[in-house]
């Protein structure tokens, strides 16, 4: 049978590590995929810089001639971003070729109007590797749970994120030394903002919220909270009272709607999420009838990525001569299907909360914290006050609270904020128990 031709845009780590699991093994996926799948051409940045794998290979610095190429069968989007990588991906599906990407920042911002397009032209865009990196998670939750009602989801998917956090539970040092750390080790941009801030852990719980529940893609609604302001003694406290902070992305379907958040979180220490170290990452699944289930591996690196893009060429190869009408949907659901569920504001939001504040050593001052969560139908979990201290010295407390709406915790601490015997800023992170 006539081989399926391959173009891949970018031939940086994931493109090269895409080429090298294709060649390698190269029998193994033809005999899966019923067809030999080879790659023809390749749009790169430089065509001067030297490479060892191109043997064979015809470069191009031009996307756009892979992609209006009648050879090539299938396009794959190894760009990032969503400037030259939309329009190659838009191209190519006007021109009736099959697309498969890594890119979460498309599909999370772009995906609705791909995804239309793409029905409208009978083809096909995957993008298992774009969340997760080789965690077959987005197959996970459109074809294995599909006799499922997906209650939640909560996860470690941004490697930067969580290895940072894990080099500050080792050495005690900072932010700063471990983000330092990180970048050394190639784990972290140059400017990390993109990981440390949020925004990527926000772009790939947008996809699997979306395939979870069978909502449009909504970016904008996600509640977006990054790294930097977790302190080396907030992972100390929360190691002392049984609990480790992790960079959580979660989505959860609620009474009144569903919650869609990223942001640091104290989770009990006896929770798998808990010990997931390093630069892994880790999704947790609650379903109605298969329960909780995690998956676990390398959320990133040229192989493990490699290897759900090279899993997706197989599903379109092996699905390219059926009816688009019968295909696995993109977002799971049948298209006319996604519901406009609400979803909450973070005001909205029911969790547990960690506190720690600098108080003033004086008579009153614990009850004058209480009687403002009292009134506000907080109830307090565990109070820790760190150091005796003389009279009028400061000294560290730490509360944590039983479950409120957020509202009624922001309430909370800004009044507390304004009592005199309360000095410098208050460090709050949501407590989430997951079991």
């Amino acid at each position: 049978m006539k081989a399926v031709k391959v173009g891949l845009l970018g031939l940086g780590t994931v493109g090269g590590g895409t080429l090298a699991v294709l060649r390698r093994n190269a029998d193994e996926i033809s005999r899966r995929a019923g067809r030999e799948i080879r790659v023809a051409a390749a749009a790169v940045r430089d065509l001067a810089k030297p490479r060892d794998t191109v043997d064979g290979l015809k470069l191009t610095a031009d996307a756009m001639q892979i992609v209006d190429d009648p050879g090539i069968d299938i396009v794959v989007e190894l760009i990032g971003g969503d400037g030259v990588a939309k329009q190659a991906v838009l191209r190519a599906i006007d021109n009736r070729k099959h697309v498969v990407t890594a890119n979460k920042a498309l599909i999370a911002l772009h995906g609705n109007a791909i995804f239309e397009k793409a029905q409208q032209r009978g083809v096909m865009v995957a993008f298992e590797a774009a969340v997760a990196g080789g965690i077959p998670i987005i197959k996970t939750l459109r074809e294995g749970l599909a006799a499922n009602r997906i209650e939640e989801l909560a996860g470690i998917i941004n490697g930067t994120c969580n290895y940072i956090l894990t080099r500050m539970q080792e050495s005690g040092g900072d932010f700063g030394e471990a983000l330092a750390a990180a970048q050394q080790l190639g784990y972290a941009e140059a400017d990390p903002a993109f990981d440390i801030d949020g925004v990527d852990a926000a772009h790939k719980l947008t996809i699997l919220a979306s395939i979870a529940f069978g909502i449009p893609l909504q970016f904008e609604r996600v509640h977006v909270q990054g790294i930097t302001e977790v302190a080396a003694e907030d992972i100390a406290f929360a190691d002392e009272l049984g609990y480790r902070i992790k960079h959580l992305g979660l989505a959860r379907r609620t009474a009144a709607g569903i919650e869609l958040r990223v942001h640091p979180a104290l989770i009990p220490k006896r929770e798998l999420l808990a010990n997931v170290g390093g630069v892994m990452n880790a999704i947790l699944a609650r379903a109605d009838a298969l329960g909780p289930s995690l998956y676990y591996g390398a959320g990133a690196g040229a192989e493990p990525t490699a290897s759900a893009v090279v899993a997706d060429l197989v599903d379109v190869v092996r699905a390219v001569t059926t009816d688009p009408e019968n295909r696995v949907p993109h977002l799971a659901f049948q298209p006319g299907s996604l519901a406009a569920l609400p979803l909450l504001a973070i005001e909205q939001i029911e969790t547990a909360y960690y506190l720690r504040l600098k108080v003033l050593n004086r008579p009153g001052v614990l009850a004058a914290i209480t009687r403002i969560f009292g009134d506000l139908g907080i109830s307090i979990d565990t109070v820790l006050q760190k150091g005796r201290g003389q009279p009028n010295q400061e000294v560290t407390v730490i509360m944590l609270t039983q479950v409120t709406q957020e509202r009624h915790m922001n309430a909370a601490t800004a009044a507390i904020a304004k009592l005199d015997t309360v000095t410098g800023d208050i460090a709050r992170i949501r407590l989430e128990k997951l079991s």
